[in-house]
């Protein structure tokens, strides 16, 4: 009789007014009567009362009120399971069995509640019961209800899903958004039947705004919030404090239902585009993500710490700020990034599929929005390494790959991203991320733009990159300025303007190793010029004398060079650097002959049987035994690997077995011919 009180008690506080501590402390009782009941109808009872409870849903925070009854009828269902499995209604025809709970079988208890949603209550609100019942009973390889009641369980969510959907304008937010929340922690038990009873049409874009909107990212509003309570301190540090009202509100906005399953909502969103039959629907989508990503970016042009370049964050903010408050900021930030190229995806391989989307009045519009949305986001994705994220990768690539088909649109989208101080470094943090974003976008243009259009959407933003004396914490920017320049050099249709760009560029190539080029830059880019520059390159026709130069310049470099090893934070400079580096500490001039080795394919037979042996010479020069073991086992895998072709092989192994590159290598001697296959040599070599 004890639940009986229980329940009058908790069923009179339902129907009082809302207050914060009463609220936890009536929901709580209600999940304990909900497992202790015996009464089928005392728990029909329970729960209808719990759906149109004043005293429940009259709070500030209803999105909250709906994630606790999710959590409920779940916790509520797997202890009715449990007390099933461990003895209670499961063995019936044991009369001495001490009953658990309130004796209710899992189904008779489904039922029960199930019997609980009429027409008082509204369809979200059935949505959240029968999403923990589902999650409760079925969850974690649970089986507690028979396929029939499971079907009907599955079959109430997406109907009520679907009429909540088709009248978004009528049920509102906080409804829409207590569906979405519903939905995303049934959906990975929906079976592909139920899924696809799912009106994708009418939720992608109601789905779509409950992410932006109140119940997610709020539109970026915190950020503007934030830069009201970040303070200068006299030695020009930038403070934050955790006890200010907007990291109070930051911590709230990340403990949101939504945004703390946003991994799981974003791929619900992604699959609702992939199914919608509606390809406008997408592009709506599509525009939606654009100007929320744009309100994101605008938001922080105006927060002070957007002021700060990464490089300067540990020195220019307080320990405090450092430690507690900003590492939460870019969490936040992250998962709406996350979110946002997750979503994206499916919206590109949408469009690379529908006839619609692909066409040419909608693909390149599609393309250039996804790079946009793209571009208003690299201030948070650069932080996080964008190529190490694939679906970044694929948006980005795939937008790109749409968007060089059509080359008007694709000059408008370059002119649209274009520097705004082009021709210089500029100081704010934020424009250079605007520029890296620029040039790494830029590059892959090359192949359709004219050499004057190359010349100013390429050469003129990123020549202030190419300079040595250029500030070293600008060595990302200065890796995608050079690989800019070497893909327009590269364009074939670039001749005449690669022999007018390349003298230039060979002197900044030089003197930006090593300090703001690393070994694997260096050795890239150096390759790519002798590409560009012998056959079956046109500027190699009309310019045959560049290849041999440029050998040349490396030649004197590398004898010149030093030969002590280069420190590690001269040799490492990214990701990439740390990954590809397989070697011992090298000299700079142990990687100048790297460098002059992976040059050697390229050469034409002529220029290649005469630097085979400059090249054992250089080796020679290297003083260092453990420097000189590793130059010697590139130059063997290169002769002996693959690399060459036919021809250049066939002069290679005559180099190696009768011209005296085996001694020169081996032995370091470098003995005149002429020479004979197979021929004895001197006395003192065949002793």
């Amino acid at each position: 009789m004890l639940a009986d009180r229980l329940l009058s008690t908790v069923l009179q506080a339902l129907q009082g007014r809302p207050d914060a501590e009463q609220n936890n402390r009536i929901l709580s009782s209600a999940t304990s009567l909900l497992t202790t009941l015996s009464n089928p109808r005392n728990v029909t009872l329970l729960t209808s009362h719990l759906l149109t409870s004043p005293a429940i849903w009259n709070q500030v925070d209803v999105l909250q009120t709906s994630f606790r009854v999710i959590s409920i009828f779940n916790t509520a269902a797997i202890t009715v399971h449990k007390h099933e499995t461990e003895g209670g209604a499961s063995k019936p025809f044991d009369a001495y069995q001490p009953r658990l709970g309130g004796g209710m079988s899992c189904e008779k208890w489904a039922i029960a509640v199930l019997a609980g949603l009429n027409e008082q209550s509204l369809r979200w609100q059935h949505a959240l019961i029968a999403t923990g019942i589902l999650l409760g009973m079925e969850g974690n390889d649970r089986h507690g209800l028979s396929s029939a009641l499971r079907t009907k369980l599955e079959n109430a969510i997406v109907t009520a899903t679907n009429l909540v959907m088709r009248d978004a304008a009528n049920v509102g937010s906080l409804g829409i958004s207590s569906a979405t929340l519903a939905l995303n922690h049934a959906f990975p038990l929906l079976p592909d039947a139920s899924r696809a009873l799912l009106d994708y049409d009418s939720m992608v874009m109601p789905l779509a705004t409950t992410v932006t909107f109140s119940q997610g990212y709020e539109d970026g509003h915190f950020l503007e919030a934030v830069n009201v309570d970040v303070k200068e301190a006299p030695e020009k540090n930038f403070g934050w404090s955790p006890r200010s009202m907007s990291f109070l509100r930051l911590q709230k906005v990340g403990s949101k239902p939504l945004i703390s399953s946003m991994g799981p909502l974003s791929r619900l969103i992604a699959h609702a585009v992939e199914f919608s039959m509606n390809p406008v629907g997408s592009v709506e989508v599509l525009d939606h993500l654009l100007v929320f990503s744009g309100k994101l970016l605008t938001a922080w042009e105006s927060n002070k710490l957007s002021e700060l370049d990464a490089s300067e964050e540990r020195t220019s903010l307080t320990p405090e700020t450092l430690q507690v408050t900003y590492p939460v900021l870019w969490q936040v930030l992250k998962s709406a990034m996350f979110a946002i190229v997750v979503i994206l995806r499916s919206i590109v391989a949408k469009t690379v599929t529908n006839s619609h989307l692909s066409s040419s009045q909608v693909a390149p519009t599609v393309a250039s929005k996804c790079l946009l949305t793209l571009r208003n986001i690299h201030f948070i994705s650069s932080r996080t390494g964008s190529n190490a994220f694939s679906a970044y990768t694929f948006v980005n690539l795939t937008s790109i790959d749409i968007l060089t088909r059509f080359p008007l649109q694709s000059r408008d989208f370059l002119r649209a991203i274009y520097p705004a101080q082009a021709g210089q470094i500029p100081t704010h943090p934020l424009l250079r991320n605007h520029d890296l974003f620029y040039l790494n976008t830029v590059e892959q243009f090359t192949l359709i733009m004219s050499p004057s259009t190359a010349e100013s959407l390429i050469f003129t933003p990123a020549t202030p990159y190419l300079n040595p004396l250029a500030n070293v914490h600008l060595l990302e920017i200065f890796e995608a300025a050079h690989s800019a320049i070497l893909a327009m050099l590269a364009a074939p249709q670039s001749g005449p303007l690669t022999a007018r760009i390349l003298p230039f560029y060979v002197e900044s190539l030089f003197n930006s190793f090593p300090n703001n080029l690393s070994p694997r830059q260096f050795r890239f880019a150096f390759k790519t010029l002798m590409q560009v520059t012998t056959p079956p390159a046109p500027i190699s026709a009309t310019e045959p004398q560049l290849a041999e130069t440029l050998l040349e310049l490396l030649r004197h470099r590398a004898t010149m060079a030093p030969s002590f090893p280069l420190p590690p934070a001269v040799a490492i400079k990214s990701e990439a650097d740390a990954q590809t580096l397989n070697s011992p500490p090298l000299s700079e001039q142990a990687i100048l002959l790297l460098t002059l080795l992976d040059a050697l394919p390229h050469l034409p037979l002529d220029i290649l049987e005469q630097w085979l042996p400059l090249s054992a010479d250089l080796l020679n020069a290297i003083q260092d035994a453990g420097m000189r073991e590793h130059c010697k086992t590139r130059l063997w895998d290169l002769l002996e690997g693959g690399e060459m072709d036919v021809d250049r092989s066939a002069i290679c192994v005559a180099w190696w077995g009768s011209r005296g590159g085996r001694e020169m290598v081996l032995y370091g001697k470098r003995e005149e011919g002429p020479f004979m296959s197979g021929g004895l040599g001197t006395r003192e070599s065949r002793l």
